[in-house]
């Protein structure tokens, strides 16, 4: 069997049954598991799955770009944001990352509803704006382009002086196993530093982007407090984080 044969089937088994293991991968091609190492870290390399210990699992869908992310998937979005604010109370000190669903969260948030928003997210700072009991504090930096946060030394600095009552967590992957990861590395830094001073830990994802894993490592799934998803996801994900501890909604 040619290479490029071997890769459109492991594509395709992990398509279907969201992992794929060097074992049964072997048997399947009928190749050693050396051979199935080395054609998932060529598949890794070329951005099209995540190799693991004993096998591999999906990427993120998610797309790079903040402009591309704002239409992906906005109606779970909009889900996940209405029950995001059920959890908000007055006085709190919140946390937005520069995710476009923390962005729906902040374009819904009750007029009445007083709160301190710290958040790294330019966009945010400009749907906030004009809030009328919305404190927001802003965490300078460096401009990360693609996603119009602000990033580097200030940033990291600047959020290690706060302790926020609620982050809400954009994230690209989260796996029981490999914990919470993104695509980028100074990302990774920016939302490693804000659990670490955060009482609560929500992460806010569409299903798709469950059970899977990207390069740079945020926090292990212990230090997340709750999973907010899509209704339509939402009993397949407490099946799968359902010895967490993890709650979720």
């Amino acid at each position: 069997m040619f290479k490029e044969e071997r890769f459109r089937q492991i594509l395709e088994t992990l398509s279907q049954d969201q992992k794929v293991t060097l074992k049964t991968l072997s048997k399947q091609l009928n190749v050693s598991e050396y051979t199935i190492r080395r054609d998932l870290k060529q598949l890794t390399d070329q951005g099209l799955l995540k190799a693991v210990r004993g096998g591999a699992i999906p990427n993120s869908p998610t797309p790079h770009h903040f402009s591309d992310r704002l239409t992906y998937q906005s109606e779970a979005k909009q889900e996940i944001a209405k029950k995001a604010v059920t959890l908000l109370q007055p006085g709190q000190v919140v946390v937005f990352d520069g995710g476009t669903t923390a962005l729906a969260i902040a374009g819904i948030l009750p007029h009445e509803l007083n709160l301190t928003v710290v958040t790294n997210s330019f966009p945010i700072v400009n749907v906030l704006e004009s809030h009328p009991s919305v404190d927001v504090l802003f965490a300078g930096g460096r401009l990360h382009k693609s996603a119009f946060t602000a990033i580097g030394h200030d940033t990291l600095r600047f959020f290690q002086n706060i302790r926020a009552d609620i982050y809400f967590m954009g994230i690209c992957s989260i796996h029981p196993t490999i914990g919470v990861t993104t695509i980028d590395y100074e990302e990774s830094e920016v939302k490693k530093a804000i659990v670490q001073v955060s009482k609560n830990v929500v992460a806010l994802t569409p299903h798709q982007r469950i059970n899977t894993a990207e390069v740079f490592f945020i926090c292990p799934t212990s230090a997340v407090h709750t999973v907010i998803t899509d209704d339509e996801g939402k009993e397949s994900t407490a099946e799968l984080l359902k010895d967490s501890g993890i709650s979720i909604l």
